[in-house]
């Protein structure tokens, strides 16, 4: 079957070799399968309404395979109650994006759970926001709905239910563990408290301005989503970084992996009983953001990444004080790994705790980092390294353990790492522009934008529309793939190891409840 698609596949304007085909339902699904029989990952699904051009509703499905990016395309007969058939059998994490495509835009899959996953009562059941028809000033009251969690009876089971308010500043999500004493048998999430409707939003931007919205939709991953967002707009007008702007454009991104690296490690010896860690790398985090300031004149790089390139140059301060800065993080966390490898208290939190098998890992096609830490040893950077990725040979971190020992260590891999491709950046920053001027493209075109973000590849789906509008943007967290995880590494730990397993993945609320 996927031998059959390629064959007739035609390419899509992407950062990454990317192919697109159109399927009916039947042969929706039996790709999905092929996909997973082949070892194919699947990344993402989002729906479109196209009544107002064809009469049709659409469905896209985005797989990952040893080609690069298949786009498979579903195309729907309209109708008010549009059926789509579920890959969930295939890939399990599809179930949960199925179930927001419903809440946004009444496309109904076949799979049987069909629990509101984003709507939380905010609008009413036979109302979907992201159809054109919907009235973007409407009001709706709020009704607090059933959500019926699965329920685990026996002998001194009991229920904890957690959030989705916690205490200090977290976002919110609602967790219900089923347990025996403290021995957790069962975890069951609730997201999408945070809905925004960003992707609703996004359809009343111009193209040149979606860069800014992207860069939003998660913080701690600005530079990434920005960077999907301008390759998959320079994707479709044609439109070259320069090979400055794409170097300074790395090293924004390494930044920013460094920098919730450091805070993770930190959070991680605090949650481990050890704050002597929280201190310590929360200075490094903020030598960094000094760091930030000084190369990218901003702490936090909310709107560094523009289409065509980078807002601003380096400053002509001498970048060996830069590289100083990066041999004295280095010597600090290799000083720290140090002390976290051989300290009993931590390594008894850690080893064993909130462990991920690596065929689970890979059965719920696990993304990122969690992923490489359970031995699954996917990484964009390496696996289709576009520019100037391509010129750096990343190295993939990865461990086989599965446990939050494992996702601690390839953290520690991954900012070494990052300094050594931050070092060649500066070593080999070619001299020229910075950016170039993006055309608006024309109506009807589908770009893809995917980055290799600190957590996992994120993805933009962006498609134009007439006079430099965007008809519809999709945008993907990794977060989608992996809070699901949480569910299969906390069975068997006790309850008071969940933060510690939790913080130990870091996912994003917000990037998730777009």
């Amino acid at each position: 079957m996927t031998a059959q698609i390629d064959e007739a596949a035609k390419r899509l304007p992407s950062n990454l070799p990317c192919r697109y085909t159109l399927t009916s339902a039947v042969e929706f699904r039996e790709l999905a399968k092929s996909m997973r029989a082949a070892g194919g990952r699947f990344l993402t699904l989002w729906g479109a309404d196209d009544r107002d051009r064809d009469g049709r509703f659409r469905v896209y499905a985005a797989f990952l395979d040893a080609a690069g990016l298949l786009v498979v395309e579903h195309d729907m007969h309209g109708g008010a109650e549009p059926l789509l058939p579920s890959l969930g059998e295939f890939f399990p994490s599809a179930v949960r994006m199925e179930r927001a495509v419903f809440d946004l835009l009444g496309i109904r899959s076949l799979e049987p759970d069909h629990r509101g996953w984003l709507r939380h009562g905010g609008w009413p059941e036979d109302v979907f926001p992201l159809r054109r028809d919907f009235d973007s000033s409407a009001q709706f009251g709020m009704v607090s709905e059933p959500y019926p969690f699965v329920q685990v009876e026996g002998e001194g089971v009991h229920e904890i239910a957690v959030g989705p308010v916690h205490a200090g500043t977290i976002e919110p999500g609602h967790f219900r563990f089923s347990v025996v004493g403290e021995k957790v048998l069962r975890l069951e999430q609730r997201l999408g408290y945070k809905h925004k409707g960003i992707e609703k939003r996004f359809e009343s931007l111009v193209q040149k301005e979606g860069h800014t919205l992207a860069a939003r939709i998660c913080g701690d991953s600005a530079v990434a989503y920005a960077w999907a967002y301008s390759a998959a707009l320079e994707a479709v007008t044609g439109v070259i970084c320069p090979p400055r702007g794409v170097q300074l454009r790395a090293l924004a991104l390494e930044h920013e992996r460094l920098a919730n690296h450091l805070g993770d490690l930190g959070a991680l010896g605090n949650d481990a009983g050890f704050a002597f860690g929280l201190t310590q790398f929360s200075r490094m985090k903020e030598d960094l953001l000094r760091t930030n300031q000084a190369c990218f004149n901003a702490r936090y790089l909310m709107d560094f990444v523009v289409p065509g390139g980078v807002v601003s140059d380096l400053p002509d301060a001498d970048p060996r004080s830069v590289l100083d800065r990066y041999n004295l993080l280095e010597h600090d966390v290799v000083g720290l790994r140090n002390i976290y490898d051989n300290h009993a208290g931590v390594q008894d939190r850690f080893r064993g705790t909130g462990t991920l098998a690596r065929e689970t890992a890979w059965e719920l096609d696990a993304a990122g980092l969690a992923a490489r830490a359970s031995g699954v040893p996917h990484d964009l950077r390496a696996d289709f390294p576009w520019q100037p990725y391509d010129k750096m040979n990343v190295n993939v971190s990865t461990q086989a353990s599965g446990d939050v020992a494992a996702r601690v260590s390839v953290r520690f891999d991954e900012v070494l790492e990052s300094l050594r491709i931050c070092r060649a950046l500066l070593a080999d920053l070619q001299a020229g522009d910075i950016r170039r001027a993006v055309p608006s493209a024309g109506a009807g075109l589908l770009g893809i934008g995917v980055i290799e973000g600190w957590r996992g590849p994120v993805l933009i789906a962006l498609e134009t529309g007439p006079n430099g509008s965007i008809r519809r943007c999709h945008a993907h967290d990794p977060s989608w793939q992996n809070w699901p995880l949480i569910e299969y590494a906390i069975l068997g730990n006790l309850v008071p190891d969940f933060p510690l397993i939790n913080k130990s993945f870091n996912l994003s609320y917000t990037g998730h409840d777009l």
